[in-house]
Parts: structure tokens; C-alpha cells; sequence
């Protein structure tokens, strides 16, 4: 029989299991957490059914690389670390296994499939490298569109002056390498079928009015990564699928 701890020790504090659920329901959190738990307990059960398993070598690895990303040189400062995390190396290596055993059982279900998903849906993962550029008004976002078409400024430079968000600033407006299924189909649509370099918009976003422009157009290869995001989107529709069902036959 599993014990669990009526309380937590924060620093010296006690905190009762009770006020910890009570913050969750507060915070709008404590349904996210029900169906994290529900969804490892598929996650265990259908791995002991196609015999999946975790070694102790497994668990080993994985933490030695943690170990090593977090410079954590000793084993008196790895305790030091699980302490301020509020954790045993007990809840560590069991988080590991859980985390392996979830990497390893995705790859046991869906690795036969990828090659049949990416030929059906070889567009989705047609790439871009784009570059956005958000100001909070229209007439700004008019004016710059204005400027950077009669070579007044440059669009990384107008990037790098104007943009609202600093991390696209710093980077002159770089927004990353996107997938053509990360976009929603209309503005797929817009930069799919862009020219290189050509200034888009205005449009109207979340935070302001947008110009972008399309640095490069990746053709979709079936690369590691490509590979793991199949897998890893094949095995989410599956996982909310088994939870979907194991609610609603209760």
C-alpha cells in the first residue's frame, strides 16, 4: 500500500496536502494535474502490456546528464539541489522513470507508423524561417510597411527599433523556423505563398499589428527531429484518446 505524506516541508514550513489541493482549485490548476496523473497511469498500464520497461542503466544515463546540465559536480551538491527542488532521490529517478518509460512507449506504438503519416501529410511539415515584426498601433505598423518598400529603412532594422516583444527586438525581428501546421491556415496560406523578402501586412494579432517577411522556405525531409515531432503528435492523440474513453465508460 502506497503511504502519502499529509505535508509538505517548505524551508523548515509545513504546508497540509489539504492547502495544497485547496491553492490548486484556486488557481484553476487541479484539473491540468488529475489529467497529467490519469494519463500516466494509462501510460503504465499499456506499458505493461506491450512489456515496455525502464533499466536501472536507463535511469542511470539520464541522470548524469541532468546531473551535468544542472553542473552538479558531487553528490552532496546533487542532494543539495533535490532538497531545494522539495524532492527525494527516490522522487528523482521515479520522475526519470516515468519520463523514459513515457519516450520509450510513444517510440514502441507509433515508430512504424511515422513514414506513413509523413507521406500523408508531407505539407504539415514544410518550413519557414520567418521574421515578425508587432507595433501597437496600425498607423505605426502603415507607416513602417511605407518605409521599408521605398528602402528607407530595413525591415530587421525598423525590427530592431519598433517590435513590442524584446527577445524578436534583440533578434531583428527573427521569429523562429515554424512548420507549416503551427500556423493557423489562413496566414499559411499568406506566407506559404509569399515571395522571399516580400514586406506582408499589416495584419491585426493578439498584440498589435503585424508585418512579416519569409527569410527561406525549407521543403519537408523526414529528419530526426520530423521523425520524434510524428511520433510525439501521433502519441498525444492517442493519449487523450485512452482518456477520453476511460472517462466516459466509468
Amino acid at each position: 500500500m502506497i503511504t502519502v505524506n499529509p505535508m509538505v516541508s517548505f524551508s523548515g514550513t509545513p504546508i497540509q496536502s489539504e492547502a495544497i489541493v485547496d491553492f490548486l482549485k484556486r488557481e484553476m490548476s487541479l484539473k491540468e494535474i488529475c489529467q497529467k496523473i490519469l494519463y500516466q497511469q494509462i501510460i503504465d498500464k499499456t506499458a505493461q502490456e506491450r512489456g515496455v520497461v525502464v533499466t536501472s542503466d536507463e535511469i542511470q544515463a539520464e541522470a548524469d546528464r541532468q546531473r551535468y546540465q544542472q553542473r552538479l559536480e558531487s553528490s552532496t551538491a546533487t542532494y543539495a539541489w533535490l532538497t531545494d527542488q522539495l524532492i527525494t532521490p527516490d522522487d528523482w529517478e521515479a520522475g526519470i522513470h516515468d519520463r523514459l518509460l513515457t519516450q520509450k512507449l510513444a517510440e514502441s506504438l507509433f515508430a512504424s507508423d511515422v513514414e506513413k503519416y509523413f507521406a500523408e501529410h508531407r505539407l504539415d511539415f514544410e518550413q519557414i524561417s520567418l521574421y515578425r515584426l508587432t507595433v501597437p498601433y496600425q498607423q505605426l505598423s502603415q507607416e513602417l510597411f511605407y518605409q521599408i518598400e521605398e528602402n528607407e529603412i530595413s525591415f530587421y532594422e525598423a525590427a530592431h527599433l519598433y517590435d513590442i516583444d524584446e527577445r524578436r527586438r534583440l533578434q531583428c525581428g527573427y521569429e523562429g523556423r515554424l512548420y507549416r501546421w503551427s500556423l493557423t491556415p489562413e496566414m499559411a496560406a499568406v506566407v506559404f505563398g509569399a515571395r522571399l523578402r516580400e514586406v506582408l501586412g499589416p495584419f491585426q494579432g493578439e498584440q498589435g499589428y503585424d508585418l512579416f517577411i519569409v527569410e527561406e522556405f525549407v521543403s519537408a525531409e523526414l529528419t530526426p527531429e520530423t521523425r520524434q515531432e510524428i511520433i510525439d503528435r501521433l502519441f498525444r492523440e492517442w493519449l487523450n484518446s485512452e482518456l477520453n474513453y476511460l472517462l466516459h465508460s466509468q
